[in-house]
C-alpha cells in the first residue's frame, strides 16, 4: 500500500486494533494502524494468554459471542499465521480445575450437561480422575478435576508480532505516527476508556491493574491449569505464565509489588512442579474494564465515521477474532451484528450538546 490513503485507520496496536486491522485487510480494505507505543504497548503485550471459556450455563449473548469466537480461533490464527510467516503461539490445550468438594462435583457434573447442549458438540466439559488428568495437575481434594477441551492458549506478544507482520504483508501499515483517513477506528484501550468518559461525562470505564510472572519451564503441550482463580498457562516458548492479580485502586500501573509475591508463593504451592523454575519475567500492565464488563463497540456516538472497540478486560485475546468479524462487517458493509448488550448505542450515553 506504501503512501496510499487508508479506507480504515486504526488508532491502538492491541489485540482488538490489530485483529481488526487484519479482518478488514483480508476483505480488501487498506488500512492504517497508529500506535505512539508501539505494538502491544498497553495490557496486549502481557505474557498470560489464557483464552477460557465462561461455564456453560446462564446462556447470554455474551458467552455466546465468546463461544463463536473461540471456536473461530484456530481458524483466525492459522491464517494469520500464514500471511506472516511467524507463530502466534496458539494452541488449544484445554483446562484442567481441580473440585474442592461433593457439591462441586455434583456442579461441575450438572454443567457438563449444559456444555453438550450449549457447545454445539465442538468441545466437551467432563469431570475426570486424577489418573485421566495426567501427572501435569494441582492437587484435588476430592481427586476429581474439570476438564474442558475448548480453552486455548496465545502467546500475546507473539500474537501480536505476527498480526503486524500479517498487515504488512498484505500492504497495510502499523506505524507511531500518522495521518487519520477513511473510517476511524478508536481501539485505545485504558488510556481510551479515560477518553470517552471525559467526552460524554460520566465514567464509561476505568483501568485495572493485573501483575503476572513467567517461569522458566517447558510444558508446552500440556493444558491450561485454574486453581483458586489462578491461571497456569504452558506457552509455545518453553515458559509457564501465572496470573493475575486484579487491581483496582493502584499508583503505580506497570510497576510489580509484593501482591506479585504473594502469587507466586501461591503458584508455587498450588502447581509443586513450579517450586524450582525460576521466575523469568515479572510482568504488570492496565486492562480496560468497561462499566458492563462486556467489550465495548460500535459507532461513536455522534462522530461520523468514527468506531469504538474497548474494554476486552480479561478476554480481549479470547473475544478477538469475532470482535474483529463484526467490527469489519459494521465498517465495510454497514451490516451490524453486535449483541446489543457490547453495542455503544446501548452502553453510551447520547453525545453532550
Amino acid at each position: 500500500m506504501g503512501a496510499a490513503t487508508p479506507d480504515v485507520t486504526i488508532r491502538g496496536a492491541g489485540i482488538f486494533g490489530l485483529s481488526i486491522a487484519w479482518a478488514c485487510l483480508s476483505r480488501g480494505a487498506r488500512v492504517r494502524v497508529i500506535d505512539p507505543g508501539g505494538p502491544g504497548a498497553g495490557s496486549s503485550g502481557g505474557i498470560v494468554g489464557a483464552l477460557a471459556p465462561h461455564v456453560p450455563e446462564n446462556w447470554n449473548d455474551k458467552k455466546a459471542f465468546q463461544l463463536d469466537s473461540l471456536l473461530m480461533a484456530g481458524a483466525f490464527w492459522a491464517g494469520v499465521a500464514a500471511a506472516s510467516g511467524r507463530a502466534p503461539g496458539y494452541l488449544r490445550s484445554g483446562r484442567l480445575q481441580p473440585l474442592a468438594d461433593d457439591r462441586a462435583v455434583a456442579l461441575a457434573r450438572e454443567r457438563a450437561g449444559g456444555a453438550a447442549a450449549l457447545w454445539q458438540g465442538r468441545a466437551i466439559w467432563e469431570v475426570v480422575s486424577a489418573e485421566a488428568a495426567g501427572d501435569w495437575r494441582p492437587e484435588s481434594p476430592t481427586g476429581l478435576y474439570i476438564r474442558d477441551t475448548l480453552t486455548a492458549r496465545l502467546h500475546p506478544r507473539m500474537a501480536g508480532a505476527a498480526l503486524v507482520a500479517a498487515i504488512r504483508a498484505g500492504g497495510g501499515e502499523v506505524l507511531a505516527e500518522g495521518a487519520e483517513a477513511g473510517a476511524v477506528v478508536h481501539a485505545t484501550g485504558a488510556p481510551g476508556l479515560d477518553d470517552l468518559s471525559r467526552a460524554f461525562g460520566k465514567r464509561i470505564g476505568t483501568g485495572v491493574k493485573g501483575q503476572s510472572a513467567l517461569f522458566a519451564l517447558d510444558r508446552r503441550d500440556a493444558p491450561q491449569l485454574f486453581t483458586e482463580a489462578l491461571h497456569v498457562v504452558p506457552h509455545a516458548d518453553g515458559t509457564v505464565a501465572i496470573g493475575s492479580t486484579s487491581e483496582r485502586d493502584f499508583d503505580a500501573g506497570h510497576t510489580t509489588d509484593a501482591q506479585l509475591d504473594v502469587l507466586i508463593a501461591k503458584a508455587r504451592t498450588l502447581v509443586p512442579v513450579l517450586t524450582d523454575a525460576p521466575v523469568v519475567e515479572r510482568w504488570a500492565g492496565v486492562r480496560p474494564r468497561a462499566q458492563s464488563r462486556a467489550p465495548l463497540l460500535g459507532p461513536w456516538p455522534g462522530r461520523e465515521g468514527h468506531y469504538i472497540a474497548n474494554g476486552g478486560f480479561k478476554i480481549g485475546f479470547g473475544m478477538a477474532p469475532r470482535v474483529a468479524q463484526v467490527m469489519a462487517d459494521l465498517i465495510l458493509d454497514g451490516r451490524d451484528a453486535i449483541p446489543p448488550g457490547f453495542h455503544t448505542a446501548t452502553q453510551l450515553p447520547a453525545p453532550p450538546q
